[in-house]
């Protein structure tokens, strides 16, 4: 019991150390396993219990860095509550919601890490994995962003699967990394103006922070040794 109660202590102060890769690793570790679930009603449940994590994690970042811990809780907690309610009852309105409320949540989260690692001229381990972290944070904003777009303005955008059907969640998260990432594989693409708009806002976002943010951090971490 005694060693339950340290290997917890420890767990806990890594997470204090290192929120970031914390972070990172459940967005990773969410990728691997929506497939799993993409398909099965309670399945959608479960990972909305899952997302409770990674708000979490993102609340725990956000208190980390600069950025004003308060604004993050008023965002996650609705967001949370709605997202479950609107996945057991099937409302799509409160899911909407619920979707709008998580992209201000992480968009919120990845701008307050960006000022974290701008805030000084030292690299540490947390801000290595910090920049990891931002880039998931980013994408699975935009990508909330997306469904928002798609549910206000049906037909926003089109696949080369069911090019006639809403785009599903995984198909969106997998049009915004491309975006970000700038490598534009052209299966899934907007096709409104709305759409479009947001998409050319990703790209300008994506060249932006591997121009300014990455490129400095590499730059410091080379001065330093």
């Amino acid at each position: 019991m005694a060693e339950t109660h340290m290997g917890w202590l420890r767990w806990r102060v890594r997470a204090r150390r290192n929120p970031s890769a914390f972070l990172l690793g459940v967005q990773l570790l969410s990728l691997v396993l929506y497939p799993l679930f993409d398909e099965m009603r309670a399945g959608r449940v479960l990972f909305s219990a899952f997302g409770v994590v990674v708000i979490v994690l993102a609340v725990l970042v956000v208190n980390h860095s600069p950025a004003k811990n308060w604004i993050a809780w008023v965002l996650a907690v609705p967001a949370l509550l709605l997202s479950i309610v609107g996945v057991l009852i099937d409302d799509h309105s409160l899911v909407t919601v619920s979707a709008a409320l998580e992209a201000l949540l992480y968009l919120y989260a990845a701008t307050s890490l960006i000022s974290y690692m701008l805030g000084d001229h030292k690299v540490t381990t947390d801000e290595l994995f910090a920049a990891g972290a931002t880039f998931t944070l980013l994408a699975w904003g935009f990508a909330y962003v997306f469904f928002v777009c798609q549910a206000l303005h049906p037909g926003s955008f089109t696949g080369a699967v069911n090019p006639g059907q809403p785009r599903p969640w995984l198909e969106l998260l997998f049009l915004s990394f491309t975006t970000l990432s700038a490598t534009g594989l052209g299966d899934v693409l907007p096709i409104s103006s709305p759409a479009r708009v947001l998409v050319m806002l990703e790209q300008f976002a994506g060249v932006a922070y591997i121009a300014v943010v990455v490129s400095r951090l590499i730059g410091l971490t080379i001065l330093r040794k």
